[in-house]
């Protein structure tokens, strides 16, 4: 299963890792049907923060929200605040997506961005710790994903499906399993994102 993040990971190290969660799991296992079109077309932005405590996440969130507002969403339609060495518990993490609504708040964003969630010991609420399904949202480290409303809205119109995603999603990681998911997540690591950065 999914471990928390080691933080001794280089940034590099934690940039392979998600590209190729991004690349093998949200891609490949089409858990998001909307993932593949920004990716081949480099709209996707990796950031690895360097924060060690909830303030400092709070500071690189609001810059990247700030920085994702003001682009050209043609160049930057989505980021992924990749937080390696902080909020390693899921609880923490979870009580800390508070913080992230009152941000968009605060910036007059609501409606024009919201913030996806993705931990390595992410568990819905309804669910059992070991729970296949959980894995929907398990990522190797805690992230902040950072949408456009618009392009969600997009997306959600193109597909007709879109309501179904979570159970498809849900069925398809019943079918791969525990092991399946551990040798997709064992493959060599994916090449560096040209787009990604650490503060």
């Amino acid at each position: 299963m999914t471990s928390p993040a080691i933080p001794s990971d280089t940034p590099e190290a934690v940039l392979a890792a998600t590209q190729r969660w991004v690349e093998r799991a949200v891609i490949g296992l089409n858990l998001c049907p909307f993932a593949k079109s920004v990716q081949v077309k480099g709209q996707i932005h990796y950031e690895v923060s360097a924060a060690i405590n909830r303030k400092q996440v709070a500071q690189d969130l609001q810059r990247l929200l700030e920085t994702v507002a003001d682009a050209d969403p043609q160049a930057m339609d989505t980021a992924l605040l990749i937080v390696p060495d902080a909020l390693s518990d899921f609880l923490d993490y979870n009580d800390f997506l508070d913080v992230a609504e009152d941000l968009l708040a605060a910036m007059a964003l609501d409606g024009v961005l919201q913030v996806a969630s993705f931990h390595p010991q992410y568990q819905f609420a309804d669910a059992g710790p070991d729970d296949i399904e959980n894995y929907t949202n398990r990522s190797p480290y805690p992230i902040f994903h950072i949408l456009r409303e618009d392009s969600l809205d997009r997306a959600v119109e193109s597909n007709p499906d879109a309501a179904e995603i979570y159970l498809r999603n849900q069925e398809t990681l019943r079918r791969l399993g525990p092991e399946g998911w551990e040798r997709l997540m064992e493959a060599p690591e994916a090449a560096s994102c040209p787009h990604a950065k650490r503060d």
